[in-house]
């Protein structure tokens, strides 16, 4: 198994004080907040102990790495309003609520600066464009980032996916049992098609286990919902995956659609829950055509792999290829592009609205009729 990022794995969980002091001022944590503050509270952004102060967010904006030299991606900050940023320079705590008003923790304030938004834009997303769906959310946050290390009394409450949220510390215990010493980690914010099994099954070959570990935070409004997509793994799972090299776990993280850099981050992370090894495929964590289509497996090239500590895994394009009948890539089919079966996720949408049945070759038929249902009634 993985040794955790910066080699411990932090916990900021503590048990609540019977009263929180009514003079402390309140930072209300947006549904982004209160996914960082989870990650922060089990271990998951190991080794960061709260939001990060000046030094390590322009640090991670020009080297990707924190002031200590660690590699790290990307910044995790705590924005604020203008006003609640000059009233918090008054105190040395904030108390830290979630979306309906209970409380999850505490901040000790070390630090209030002023955000680089143009900076942050350019370097983490690789552009400015407002239509790029990371600069947007970025741009409606607080001038002001509030820094400090965070004691946890709680995480937020989650209705959904109870049986499937795992902490780090969990995960691990669960591999430790399974006998697990190689873990594979798979991030997904789609339905797992074809050429996702297939990856995943080829990559499986490496190691004792897979960990399907979907994204459950918040994405962009076109993305199908984790509920859907949830109902999806559990299908594929059950029917085409074998069940004692598997596991399905949801990841609490929201999507940035940073790229290259959210490529680093989801694999850091995710040695943080105990995986040795990282699939990169096609365009991973991209939108649009702001990044080239392996920009997200070349980034790792600036890294070496004793100071990254996951091995990442590179796969080509997958699909269907019609002349060997079966799922490759161009690294094992000769192919022309007609005897290829793949869908874009546009075209996808649009036979699922029309009612059109996506074809077994690119996507499972199970699979197939959650997303069929969930296009005709909506």
């Amino acid at each position: 198994m993985s040794i955790p990022h910066g080699e411990i794995l932090i916990d900021l969980q503590a048990e609540a004080p019977q009263e929180v002091n009514s003079d402390l001022p309140v930072v209300a944590l947006s549904q982004r907040g209160q996914a960082d503050f989870e990650m922060l509270a089990t271990g998951a952004l190991s080794p960061l102990s709260g939001f990060m102060g000046a030094d390590d967010y322009h640090s991670v904006l020009k080297e990707m790495r924190l002031s200590n030299g660690l590699i790290w991606s990307l910044p995790i900050v705590l924005p604020v309003e203008d006003a609640l940023a000059e009233h918090l320079k008054s105190f040395g705590e904030a108390v830290l609520k979630g979306s309906s008003g209970e409380i999850l923790g505490k901040i000790k304030i070390e630090d209030i600066y002023k955000a680089d938004k143009e900076k942050e834009a350019e370097t983490v997303f690789l552009t400015s464009d407002a239509a790029h769906p990371g600069v947007a959310a970025l741009q409606k946050l607080g001038n002001w980032y509030l820094a400090g290390e965070v004691e946890a009394y709680k995480v937020p409450h989650h209705g959904r996916f109870s049986q499937y949220r795992h902490s780090p510390a969990e995960l691990r215990q669960l591999f430790d049992k399974k006998g697990w010493k190689t873990v594979v980690g798979f991030q997904t914010r789609n339905p797992i098609h074809r050429a996702h099994e297939y990856l995943t099954k080829c990559a499986l070959e490496f190691g004792d286990g897979l960990l399907i570990h979907p994204i459950v935070g918040e994405t962009k409004g076109d993305d199908i919902p984790a509920e859907i997509r949830m109902e999806c793994y559990e299908a594929i799972i059950d029917n085409y995956f074998p069940h004692r090299y598997t596991v399905l776990s949801v990841y609490p993280a929201f999507m940035r659609y940073a790229g290259p850099r959210e490529a680093i981050f989801h694999a850091i992370t995710r040695k943080n829950y105990g995986c040795t090894h990282f699939i990169v495929g096609r365009d991973h964590a991209g939108v649009g055509d702001y990044y080239g289509t392996y920009d997200a497996q070349k980034i790792f090239d600036q890294f070496t792999p004793e100071e990254l500590g996951i091995q990442p895994l590179f796969f080509e394009h997958a699909f269907y290829c019609k002349r060997t009948n079966s799922m490759a890539t161009t690294k094992t089919s000769r192919a022309m592009d007609h005897e290829k079966i793949f869908l874009s996720g546009s075209k996808v949408r649009e036979m699922l609205k029309n009612g059109e049945r996506l074809p077994e070759e690119f996507t499972r038929s199970e699979v197939e009729e959650i997303l069929r249902r969930h296009y005709q009634n909506g």
